[in-house]
């Protein structure tokens, strides 16, 4: 049983079948230095220490090799006895290509190899519109993934046995330096669900807004597969506030069902637009590094640095103001939030670059969010602002996100916004 991005033993269908059937499941996670981007891996190496343990505790263990996937769990599954590769689905390019590959490897080395769900709330294929390959507008897709049938959320297995002989190895180092505000793993995920569905989801409508608030802040466990994201429907949609929020969910399988059917998504714009970008190496740095001027902007864009998360608002108001308003390309930005986010999901941050870069699945693409507007009504007293960029903290709410009207200017702070003084 190949785990990739399905950290965990709870509703878990290609593990709980595994347990069901074979009389001896090998758990392998493979590191792969390559592509375990290092400001995640402090996340990831929690996440397989708690699974490690998870699985021990039901009389087997967590298998870890290093190198390439495909590779070692063929050569695990001979050294084994094994007769099946078990792995769960999913979208991304390099997750299709690493399923290709296994099943070319599979049938050369006799081994039956099977892929299960799991990764999404509803299979990115399942459900298309009639005369499509997969639904290009949200409305349409929600109501269609509310009405349907889903399997039942299944409880972890009750044993597992690990062959004899087999080496459950050594997990990865944990990084030096910490990073990041939320620690993997399932055994967190669970308590933040119970926490979340118990004191946080009934005000999530009139509050998911508020720059200075967190929401759930279960996206990184989503990314991670520490937990199932039909599970968090299943506990939350009875619930009050519960239909607001599984609405969000609901985007992040319209976005995994849209990379399902386009691939192409991380490099060419979904939706032809007639806008030349253009390449400013100094402003793309001011953006990255958080110095435009922009007080909402700076803002988010320093969050992300020292801690791997941004508030959704507040990256749709960062993205905006790269693409609508510096007019600088998409891909810059999906590539920086690429390698910052701990969340950084491959579907979700591509639909959502596009989305906002007015090429993807919006169906205003000329739309802009004004930052100035956001701030104002979504960070009125300047709280998120003043955390961020200590530089304002003094200043009143009148100016904290407008500093270019402050008298003498504000010192170690841009005397002016980048691309021009913002619109009321």
């Amino acid at each position: 049983m190949l785990f990739n991005r399905d950290l965990r033993i709870h509703d878990h269908p290609a593990l709980c079948e595994a347990s069901a059937v074979a009389r001896q499941v090998v758990p392998l996670f493979v590191f792969d230095a390559a592509i375990a981007a290092r400001h995640r891996r402090d996340f990831l190496h929690a996440s397989l220490d708690d699974l490690r343990s998870s699985l021990r505790s039901l009389g087997g263990d967590l298998v870890v090799r290093h190198g390439d996937p495909v590779a070692q769990a063929v050569r695990v599954a001979g050294e084994a006895g094994a007769s099946a590769i078990w792995a769960s689905e999913d979208v991304s390019p390099l997750a299709r290509r690493r399923e290709r590959r296994l099943a070319d490897e599979c049938r050369a080395h006799r081994l039956e190899f099977r892929l299960f769900p799991g990764v999404t709330v509803v299979p990115p294929g399942a459900l298309r519109p009639a005369g499509g390959s997969h639904y290009r507008v949200f409305t349409p897709y929600w109501r269609a993934w509310s009405d349907t049938a889903r399997r039942p959320v299944l409880g972890a297995p009750r044993r597992l046995c690990l062959p004899p002989g087999v080496d459950p190895g050594a997990l990865p180092e944990p990084p030096s330096s910490p990073y990041g505000i939320v620690r993997g793993g399932e055994s967190e995920a669970r308590r933040r669900l119970e926490r979340w569905v118990g004191e946080g989801l009934a005000a999530y409508a009139e509050t998911r807004d508020r720059m200075a608030g967190r929401t759930s802040m279960l996206s990184a466990y989503l990314h991670f597969g520490c937990l199932s994201p039909l599970e968090v429907v299943d506990r939350s949609r009875e619930r009050p506030g519960g239909e607001e929020y599984v609405r969000q969910l609901c985007w992040r399988d319209f976005h995994y069902q849209v990379v399902n059917a386009f691939p192409e998504m991380g490099r060419r714009d979904y939706r032809a637009r007639d806008v030349e970008w253009r390449r400013d190496e100094e402003a793309e740095a001011a953006w990255r590094e958080g110095r435009t001027g922009v007080p909402i902007v700076d803002a988010g864009m320093r969050q992300l640095l020292t801690e791997g998360w941004m508030h959704n608002r507040v990256r749709l108001v960062t993205g905006s103001y790269l693409t609508k308003r510096l007019g600088i390309d998409w891909r810059a930005g999906l590539e920086h939030f690429a390698e910052w986010l701990i969340d950084g999901d491959m579907p979700n941050n591509c639909g959502n670059w596009q989305w906002v870069a007015g090429t993807g699945n919006d169906t205003r693409p000329y739309r802009k969010l004004n930052p100035l507007r956001q701030a104002r009504k979504f960070d009125p007293e300047g709280e998120y602002v003043r955390h961020y960029v200590p530089e304002l903290a003094s200043l009143p709410p009148d100016l904290v996100h407008e500093p270019w009207k402050a008298r003498g200017g504000v010192p170690g702070y841009p005397a002016a916004p980048l691309g021009g003084e913002l619109e009321a």
